[in-house]
């Protein structure tokens, strides 16, 4: 687990460790001033002695290293500019499951579709509801009615 202090904290506490071991204090003394344990002190001047102090700087935590490369994710968005129906699906609406089998199949990368949304996230999509409309609609009837009924029904203004 790593201990609380943000990155340059601790790179302070391994800097201040070499330096009172270099004064000739004992690994278990070091330890015991600066509050860690006995091994951190000796792994520290280990890496001291064989690396240097450049070796005791902070670094960035590395994290899992992503499933998908950058290219791979430049694909993965043409596709879904393309559309689901494009990609074999009976409709146009992408859903996380829909992402997910899309990438399993070109890459053999199995996601979980919780984490698809932050990776979807991540590439600038955004979840939006489907607007949901009749399958009956006609849509030059409806230009009809509003170019012709709606002006002789809508209430005049008084005045």
């Amino acid at each position: 687990m790593r201990p609380p202090g943000s990155p340059e904290e601790l790179e302070r506490r391994r800097r201040r460790a070499v330096a009172l071991l270099a004064a000739g204090h004992r690994p278990v003394e070091v330890a015991r001033m600066i509050g860690v344990d006995r091994r951190s002190v000796r792994r520290w001047k280990a890496v001291h002695q064989h690396q240097g102090t450049e070796a005791l700087r902070a670094r960035r935590a590395s994290g899992r290293p992503p499933k998908l490369v950058p290219r791979q994710l430049q694909q993965i968005e043409r596709v879904l500019l393309k559309g689901a129906r494009a990609a074999g699906f009976a409709t146009d609406l992408w859903t996380c499951p829909r992402v997910a089998r899309v990438i399993a199949r070109r890459f053999g990368v199995q996601y979980h579709v919780d984490h698809l949304s932050r990776l979807l996230r991540a590439l600038g999509w955004r979840p939006q509801k489907p607007q949901r409309q009749a399958v009956e609609r006609d849509e030059q009837a409806i230009r009809g009615w509003i170019k012709d009924t709606w002006p002789r029904v809508k209430k005049k203004r008084r005045g």
